[in-house]
């Protein structure tokens, strides 16, 4: 008997999924419900979507000409990749020119330029830096390669972090003494807390980080709302996800009802996945400090191995060579006004011109999930007839 193609079968099912969260009649119906409601809002909405998978949503489906001119969106700094000041690409470099080292991290930082190159620079110098589909190819590394030292260098909001403890813990557990950690895993709330307390800010709404919400849980918003009384919707990436999600806003703003709510229901809970958490504070601390491309030094914004874990620590292995100096970026990219929101894409001098996804300046351009990046792929004609993209 003939066996069934189950990968057909697998296809046919996340097709037919899918296609109802990308259903034109859902969208558009949902477009004139916006619409419709937009028309009682006493002010403009300015909804900062944090993650950049969100940005790419409604770029991709074409989601922000459905929008009537009272709802902008505002691009937030929730990709992992755009966030990484100069300083710390530094250190991956230096890391990787060292001898008997490999440098491991995922495809997207590869790319990214410090003061010093790339890490595909280190690369084309003779260093032995590899990126990884999944973090857990690092211990089969460390194996085959025993008189090397392996050094992931960890990237990722709280989504990543629970695999890099993980991984931690395996090496615990196996006894394998040649894997090492640059921790840049970071934590969603305080830059958004740094951004709505800054004098300049216009952001009334957020539409959070999903996969963040998936590990975290809906949870660690509810001080944002207490602080700053806006609405907050955690949503699904999908089309009708954020069509329905902005809709949800919309009736929050117009009742004057601002409150958290989750449109993600299916995957996000309000506690979050309890056991990711407890294995990321098993082997990791808040930091004293972080700076952020775009928004500088932020307190407590990211994590830290705990001290009895020192032995594990990139940072402290090879404190001799690392410079702790902060990098300037550069002066004709606008990346870091990007990620405050107080600018878009379309705004920098340079986008689309000397800064390309082949040439990148900066690194939203770099990063897939970056605002320029989406922007380039995407929204050339979206682009204001009278802006840098378009003269």
């Amino acid at each position: 008997m003939k066996q069934p193609n189950t990968n057909l079968s697998n296809n046919l099912s996340t097709n037919l999924l899918l296609n109802g969260f990308r259903n034109k009649d859902v969208i558009l119906a949902l477009s004139k419900q916006i619409h419709t409601a937009s028309k009682h809002l006493a002010a403009p909405l300015k909804i900062m979507e944090v993650c950049g998978g969100h940005t790419h949503t409604l770029m991709r489906y074409g989601l922000l000409p459905l929008l009537p001119p009272n709802v902008e969106f505002i691009h937030g700094p929730g990709c992992p990749v755009c966030i990484m000041p100069k300083a710390r690409i530094n250190q991956a470099f230096d890391i990787a020119m060292q001898k008997d080292v490999i440098l491991i991290t995922l495809g997207d930082m590869l790319k990214v330029p410090g003061s010093k190159g790339s890490l595909q620079n280190a690369r084309s110098l003779g260093a032995d830096v590899r990126f990884v589909y999944s973090p857990m190819q690092i211990l089969e590394i460390a194996k085959q390669n025993p008189d090397k030292k392996i050094v992931y260098f960890a990237i990722g909001f709280e989504t990543t972090t629970p695999m890099s403890a993980a991984i931690l813990k395996h090496c615990i557990d196996q006894n394998i003494k040649n894997v090492f950690f640059h921790i840049n895993h970071v934590l969603v709330p305080p830059p958004l807390e740094a951004i709505l307390s800054s004098k300049d800010c216009q952001i009334n709404a957020l539409i959070a980080p999903s996969h963040v919400s998936v590990i975290a849980g809906a949870k660690i918003y509810q001080p944002i709302l207490q602080k700053y009384t806006i609405p907050i919707v955690v949503s699904g990436f999908e089309p009708v996800d954020m069509m329905q999600s902005i809709l949800m806003i919309i009736n929050q703003a117009i009742h004057n009802d601002p409150k958290l709510e989750i449109q993600y229901s299916r995957v996000v809970s309000f506690e979050g996945n309890t056991k990711a958490q407890e294995i990321v504070e098993r082997f990791f601390e808040p930091s004293n400090s972080f700076e952020w491309r775009g928004l500088g030094e932020i307190p407590r914004s990211s994590l830290r191995l705990r001290d009895e874990f020192s032995a594990y620590d990139a940072q402290k292995v090879f404190a001799n060579v690392l410079s702790q100096e902060s990098v300037s970026d550069n002066k004709a990219c606008r990346c870091g006004d990007i990620l405050r929101g107080i600018c878009k894409p379309f705004d920098c001098k340079v986008f689309g011109k000397s800064c390309t996804p082949e040439r990148p300046l900066g690194s939203c351009m770099v990063s897939s999930e970056g605002a320029c990046a989406a922007y380039y792929k995407y929204g050339f004609s979206f682009a204001p007839p009278n802006s840098s993209a378009t003269s």
